[in-house]
């Protein structure tokens, strides 16, 4: 886990039996400290952590006192304190003072772990609430888990820190949206963010799964089963033990299985084809779909409980008609991963005015298509609007209120020829979008190449 966890006590013993404890629990991030002083110090220079264990009681320094200090740096950092006396007056002084919990020596292992999870699940819980309230995109603490995902749309990134919080927990995950929107490579982000990482991911897909195959599939079998099975066979649930199983489509799952996979979900055990001893299996489990769950489960092709059990977290993937400033990005990063090391292609600007104009029906998967198309077209040179799809080479009309010359502007315009009052419309537009040439021609409702024929002409460059 990525989760850092602070613990600051005088006993070495004690803090070397925290360590191991968290450690064998998954996480990885644990900063021990004897010194209460030098822990004040590295705090105040802006060290950070999600959960804090604190004795009370240590020599020239009190407990209550770091408490204090944390919460005034670090509002967001569990605290959990942990002393040798069990006296009440103690326990209410720490938690008026802001602390999640507080525990007495000496801790069980069970305690520990169950009292460090629960503060995590509540930092989480409470910076999910505080994701849709920021106006100021939130920042990812593990980046490298969400790389593959390109964009730049604050609503994208508030779903992504969405995920990263959900990421830390073992509830399932429902991720909804169009095809083509990159469900599964949010499901994959939110499995190397998590405790889970370095165990598979499998990847189902449920259309592709007939009914008379899904038990061979998912819980295996041994040899000679059924009729045709020569050999043993691990299913997807043994494939994937300890780690993340994504079933993408959940909604073309028949109902008549849906109840197979809601009671491997409720027990945690399944059953291998031609055994009769159950076998424990631990999985975390995303699922995804393009259909509304809800209108199947109201014509009794969903079951209820099950959509309950998918839905532990939500998340909805908007269409890219909706974060269009994302496309570029998205363009840069097709043309980077589809050519050559040795190649340079690039895109024409009256090109990517044409591909922002479009609402793809299909998505990021039908972007790429285009992309990779036009690539194919250009043979090695820049992509220009001709090696885009005919049926993409239309202009948007200019809208109402694009750009609007007022009433009371108009009437400070001299009378003058046209070619002048045109220049100065086309001038007047390109300062107003500041000098962004796309979006002047956008406004403007003309073509790229003749704006910039009519900026050479004014000499504007």
């Amino acid at each position: 886990m990525y989760n850092r966890i602070l613990v600051i006590d005088d006993e070495q013993d004690f803090l070397d039996s925290v360590r191991r404890v968290l450690n064998r629990s998954g996480f990885k991030e644990v900063r021990l400290v004897s010194d209460p002083h030098e822990a004040a110090a590295f705090l105040e220079a802006g060290a950070s952590f999600d959960v804090a264990l604190i004795d009370v009681s240590m020599p020239g320094f009190s407990g209550l006192k770091l408490l204090e200090l944390i919460k005034n740096i670090e509002p967001r950092t569990e605290c959990i304190m942990v002393t040798a006396m069990n006296e009440a007056r103690v326990a209410v002084e720490c938690l008026k003072k802001g602390a999640y919990d507080y525990l007495v020596k000496p801790i069980s292992r069970d305690d520990l772990v169950l009292v460090v999870k629960r503060a995590l699940e509540r930092q989480r819980l409470l910076e999910i609430l505080q994701c849709g309230k920021n106006k100021i995109p939130p920042k990812l603490l593990n980046r490298d888990a969400f790389s593959s995902i390109i964009t730049g749309s604050a609503k994208i990134l508030r779903i992504l820190k969405e995920a990263e919080l959900h990421a830390g927990s073992e509830i399932p995950v429902l991720i909804t949206g169009e095809s083509g929107t990159g469900k599964e490579l949010l499901a994959k982000a939110i499995h190397l963010a998590s405790p889970r990482a370095e165990f598979p991911f499998t990847p189902v897909n449920m259309a592709s799964l007939s009914s008379s195959l899904f038990d061979a599939e998912f819980f295996g079998h041994t040899k000679g089963a059924f009729t045709g099975a020569e050999q043993d066979r691990i299913g997807y649930l043994q494939q994937t033990h300890k780690g993340t199983l994504f079933l993408d489509e959940i909604g073309l799952l028949p109902i008549e299985l849906q109840g197979k996979l809601l009671r491997v979900l409720q027990d945690g055990e399944y059953l291998k084809l031609g055994t009769s001893e159950p076998r424990k299996v631990n999985i975390r489990l995303i699922a995804a779909t393009n259909t509304d769950l809800e209108r199947l489960m109201a014509k009794g092709m969903f079951r209820k409980d099950l959509y309950y059990r998918l839905k532990g977290a939500w998340l909805n993937l908007p269409p890219l008609r909706e974060r269009k400033e994302d496309i570029p990005l998205l363009i840069e990063k097709i043309l980077e991963e589809s050519s050559d090391v040795s190649e340079n292609i690039g895109i024409e600007e009256e090109a990517t005015l044409i591909l922002m104009d479009y609402n793809y029906p299909g998505n990021i998967r039908e972007l790429r298509s285009i992309i990779q198309s036009a690539m194919n077209l250009a043979r090695g040179r820049s992509i220009s609007a001709n090696f885009l799809p005919r049926s993409l080479r239309r202009r948007r009309p200019i809208q109402q209120g694009d750009f609007q010359i007022k009433d009371d502007e108009i009437q400070r315009f001299p009378i003058a020829p046209l070619k002048e009052i045109e220049k100065s419309c086309i001038i007047k537009a390109y300062q107003q979008m500041d000098r962004n040439k796309i979006q002047t021609a956008r406004i403007l409702g003309i073509g790229l190449n003749t704006l910039r024929r009519r900026l050479t002409s004014y000499g504007i460059e």
